[in-house]
């Protein structure tokens, strides 16, 4: 993510799967992505690009590590201005926390929660640098 979309905002979008190079070879070829490698503890989750543009537009990611516990849905990730208190209002309202919260670089952060009717989002911090 170059850019912080504003509060509010759709930041970002992730599949996590547990044959992350099938589901990348897949979008690919149904959309048009390009994809690039992306780095995380040992092994590679992928960025898919516009093949106009190459701007990253989502990600693809390996159910492991961090992310093993994460549902195999499209993971839309909501910018909040203050990350704690988004969880605390989330569980106060039913909802509940799934994983994080997790730095994401020197100044981001970012979580994943289940909203009273069962849907997975995460939400995502970035501060001033």
């Amino acid at each position: 993510m170059a850019e912080t979309p504003g509060i509010g905002s759709i930041g970002w979008v992730d599949l996590t799967v547990p044959d992350a190079p099938r589901l990348r070879d897949f979008y690919q070829a149904v959309v048009g992505w390009t994809s690039e490698g992306c780095p995380v503890g040992g092994y590679e989750d992928y960025v898919m690009s516009r093949p106009d543009t190459a701007a990253p537009v989502a990600g693809i990611c390996h159910k492991q590590g961090v992310n093993a516990e994460l549902p195999a849905v499209w993971m839309v990730y909501f910018t909040v201005g203050d990350l704690d208190e988004s969880i605390r209002r989330c569980q106060a309202g039913g909802g509940r926390l799934v994983a994080g919260p997790r730095g994401f670089g020197p100044t981001a952060r970012y979580c994943v929660i289940e909203d009273p009717a069962g849907a997975h989002c995460a939400l995502f911090e970035q501060k001033a640098s």
